[in-house]
């Protein structure tokens, strides 16, 4: 390679060569020499086209290098790199030859050192906090009781296990566990997936819809944590419509899932006494309760006994109440005799004076003046009773419509429908349960016949007992004084004290002749 590039020797024409040959010659040398290569810098201009490659820059104070990641390569990391992000590449060096520039084929790229991860991970937090993701207003209130608690996690850890011994110990609780990956490049799907998961579930279903959702994980670094720094995670949990307790790390350690969700636990076992009450707790402040009404109930009527009683004795005495009335009585009573005296005479006087100018002429011609005013009348009278009377029955029949019994029978026969169909459909759900519950015991008592060892005698297997025990080794059969075999027909004995065959309730087989060796052992 290194005869392409020397000088000619004296007396010869310097040699020619075309662009693309040159090209591949420095294609070649570079590709060769730098093959694997890690670049520390700040990534400058990220541009990612529709093709799904990533084209950026690598750059210091001094220098820059152009880079491209390939598609396929892009959607399997982990770090995914943002303009003013310090990292560390790693690849190989080519050529373009298209525009005479070499470029950095980059395979890996990571954070350069904590400052690195700190800096994005302040960068998320300032985008999503922007958004309002952080607004407290949006947090929802916990359930005081949840009936069932889903949790994220683990399921190999301790963290669930330092959860479900505590709410055993609290309240105890309906636990829905998701088993997720805590860390490494699946950490954030899953997680995200799970708060998703529980979330898409029906309320009232088959599987329950949790009423409250616990994070959790244990203790870590930075980059065993990051899983829940990712922004697929904390939007998963902003936008989780149950209410959600994160529980990543210890008391120290800050994720930006907790920022999002609704509630911080400093710790796993911190989240599962924030998810539910101490019944030992609600029990004696019930009781408490309890002993309070009854106080105050007692010492109500106490204090209302008291008051009734000083009310009492500010009224008067019952029979004081009489004294002035049944006073007035008599002294009206003594007046009484001499005003009814006074009262007919006045009346007598007053008779006498009207029936001074009383004439029967004057009477008689009052009475025809009054008899030719009714003679009058009594024509108009007969009409006006047969229009009373007309009007009457009018208002008879209308009210006698509203009294008629068809349509009471009509709504009689439409309930007595609705009653019948009713008693039918009742009668047919009790049956489809008696007959599912019928399927069900001979389900099970076809899985007892399978699961029993008779089943397994069937298909030619024994079962060896000495001096009543079962025996399973040949050790234990030599010590035995006497040998018992049940086959699948009955039982066989071999020994001392051998005895005849006993039958079961299987067809008897015919009897085979004996061999020659009178034992198995």
């Amino acid at each position: 390679m290194s005869e392409l590039f020397d000088e000619p020797s004296d007396g010869l024409n310097a040699p020619e060569f075309s662009v693309s040959e040159l090209s591949g010659a420095v294609k070649r040398m570079i590709e060769g020499e730098f093959s694997h290569i890690r670049i520390r810098g700040e990534v400058g201009r990220v541009s990612m086209p529709r093709s799904g490659h990533v084209y950026l820059d690598l750059k210091d104070d001094r220098a820059v290098i152009a880079a491209v990641i390939w598609k396929g390569v892009f959607t399997r990391m982990t770090t995914r790199p943002e303009e003013g992000m310090e990292v560390v590449a790693t690849g190989r060096l080519t050529t373009f030859p298209g525009q005479s520039k070499y470029q950095m084929v980059i395979e890996d790229i990571k954070p350069a050192g904590m400052g690195a991860l700190m800096a994005m991970l302040e960068k998320r937090k300032q985008a999503l906090a922007a958004e309002g993701l952080f607004d407290p207003a949006r947090k929802k209130q916990l359930p005081y009781l949840p009936e069932v608690i889903g949790v994220v996690t683990s399921p190999s850890g301790a963290v669930i296990r330092d959860i479900l011994h505590r709410l055993r110990d609290r309240f105890p609780r309906k636990v829905l566990i998701w088993p997720v990956a805590v860390q490494g490049a699946a950490c954030a799907p899953e997680v995200a997936n799970a708060i998703r998961g529980f979330n898409a579930l029906t309320p009232g279903g088959a599987l329950p819809r949790p009423d409250l959702i616990i994070v959790a994980r244990g203790g870590g670094s930075i980059e065993d944590l990051w899983g829940f720094n990712e922004e697929i995670v904390a939007r998963a949990a902003a936008a989780s419509d149950i209410p959600l307790i994160s529980a990543v790390g210890h008391e120290t350690d800050t994720t930006l899932i907790d920022f999002v969700s609704d509630m911080r636990a400093p710790t796993p076992t911190a989240a599962a006494e924030l998810a539910v009450p101490v019944r030992m707790e609600l029990l004696s402040w019930l009781d408490q309760q309890n002993a309070r009404l009854s106080r105050a109930l007692t010492q109500g009527v106490a204090q209302r006994g008291q008051r009734l009683r000083d009310l009492s004795r500010a009224l008067p005495r019952v029979d004081t109440l009489l004294d002035g009335p049944r006073q007035r009585l008599d002294i009206w009573a003594d007046r009484l005799p001499q005003a009814l005296i006074r009262s007919v005479q006045m009346r007598r006087v007053g008779l006498s004076e009207t029936a001074g100018g009383l004439r029967p002429a004057a009477l008689r011609r009052r009475i025809e003046s009054e008899r030719r005013h009714l003679s009058g009348l009594s024509p108009r009278l007969a009409g006006g009773l047969t229009r009373v009377v007309d009007t009457r029955k009018e208002a008879l029949a209308r009210r006698a419509d509203r009294l008629n019994i068809a349509p009471l029978q009509a709504d009689l026969k439409r309930k007595s429908t609705d009653l019948a169909r009713l008693s039918l459909r009742l009668s047919e759900a009790g049956q489809r349960q008696i007959d599912g519950w019928q399927r069900d015991v001979a389900r099970l008592d076809r899985l007892r016949e399978t699961l029993g060892y008779k089943a397994t005698l069937k298909r030619g297997y024994a079962v060896v007992r000495g001096d009543g025990a079962v025996v399973t080794t040949s050790a234990a059969a030599g010590k035995a004084t006497a040998l018992e075999i049940e086959f699948a027909d009955g039982r066989f004995a071999l020994g001392d004290k051998a005895k005849a065959p006993e039958k079961s309730d299987a067809a008897p087989k015919p009897k085979r002749k004996p061999p020659e060796q009178g034992s198995l052992f």
